[in-house]
């Protein structure tokens, strides 16, 4: 069994901006670094060390190396707010960012059938005010009726092949759609920058198969990142009560959703009675009760040696931020770190080695751990 080291803690006595924090590998302290930040989903670092950040009612803005935070940006498309979990959310530079400027972000949108998740591309303006040629380039489709939630939604880049890797939910009314080859939710695509389906995908020549998957059976996929070490593709999802996951991600494979899982639905009937099938990848690590992983962020820096080589998943219940470590694509322990009242949305590393935490709350935050 995975051994489990708790902080317990309350928000005082965290080391928020006064003491430090004692862990099982590290001492650091927790800093404000931005403020007057509504809801932020995604953030990501641009090459100057300035972070790109979106708010989920719709926003986009830059912050920069000493947390000032800018007017909304420019050139910003339209977003569907609806449910508590639609609007604006992850956002990617290109690899290329320094030369091409081009950058990746994905928001709902209403189309005439309902709502659903887009992934667009555009070029942030040299002054960095505005998103100049905002494209769309791919929509989750059928679009979703009814509720408006379960749209994943992370993006990475492939650090080897260079393809746009993107997690989108299963809509939430129908789970049964995550098994469907013949529908982009529940899913992990692989995509050309263009949004074209990417060469080499396992369902390119699969008749009635969109051709843009790479993985399938996923719930609500919020966490999405490459394991330096390995080079594989780690995911995390949201269960619904129990079964929070952490997969990693391999070309082809069916996840289970919801003909496998180890929670109950959200009324606590049994959504299904197997936990592990044939044909089936099982998770590398399962909470029961759940902790609502969102973003995920592996650790390669060196101002905190004892945390290299973990993985960090922001949570969204039992909220805090929790450390996994790991030996290759193996799972080894977990501690759970700054257990509050705070929901954290996603954890990234900045270009100083440091770790940079987004608060989803309505005057959010990013916090810094030094």
């Amino acid at each position: 069994m995975v051994g489990t080291a708790l902080l317990v803690s309350s928000f005082k006595a965290w080391g928020f901006d006064g003491d430090p924090v004692r862990s099982d590998r590290a001492v650091f302290h927790v800093t404000t670094f931005a403020t007057g930040l509504e809801h932020p989903w995604g953030a990501a670092f641009l090459p100057d060390g300035r972070l790109l950040v979106t708010e989920r009612p719709g926003r986009m803005r830059v912050v920069d190396r000493d947390g000032r935070v800018s007017a909304p940006l420019g050139g910003v498309p339209p977003t569907e707010l609806g449910g508590w979990e639609g609007g604006l959310l992850d956002v990617a530079p290109a690899p290329d960012f320094a030369a091409t400027r081009e950058i990746y972000f994905c928001h709902t949108t209403l189309v005439p059938s309902g709502a659903l998740t887009r992934l667009a591309r555009a070029r942030l303006s040299s002054d960095a005010t505005a998103l100049e040629g905002a494209t769309p380039i791919l929509d989750v489709a059928p679009a979703q009726k009814g509720h408006r939630s379960h749209f994943g939604c992370r993006i990475v880049f492939g650090p080897r092949d260079g393809k746009v890797y993107l997690s989108t939910g299963d809509g939430l009314t129908d789970p049964r759609r995550a098994q469907r080859l013949d529908d982009l939710a529940g899913k992990v695509l692989r995509l050309e920058r263009d949004g074209r389906p990417a060469a080499g995908n396992p369902f390119l020549n699969h008749p009635g198969a969109r051709p843009e998957i790479w993985s399938y059976g996923h719930r609500n996929p919020q966490g999405l990142a490459f394991n330096p070490w390995t080079g594989s593709l780690w995911e995390a999802e949201l269960g619904p009560r129990g079964g929070d996951e952490v997969n990693v991600i391999r070309a082809g494979g069916n996840y289970g959703w919801p003909l496998v899982t180890h929670g109950l639905d959200l009324d606590g009937s049994i959504i299904s009675d197997l936990r592990s099938a044939p044909g089936m990848e099982d998770p590398l690590k399962v909470w029961t009760p759940v902790i609502s992983p969102s973003g995920i962020a592996f650790y390669d820096g060196d101002v905190f040696p004892g945390w290299r080589g973990s993985l960090f998943l922001a949570a969204l219940t039992m909220p805090g931020l929790v450390r996994l470590s790991l030996d290759g694509d193996r799972v080894t322990g977990e501690e759970r770190l700054l257990p509050n009242e705070v929901r954290m949305r996603h954890v990234i590393q900045g270009l100083d080695g440091r770790l940079y935490i987004l608060t989803d709350e309505t005057e959010g935050r990013i916090l810094r751990l030094r």
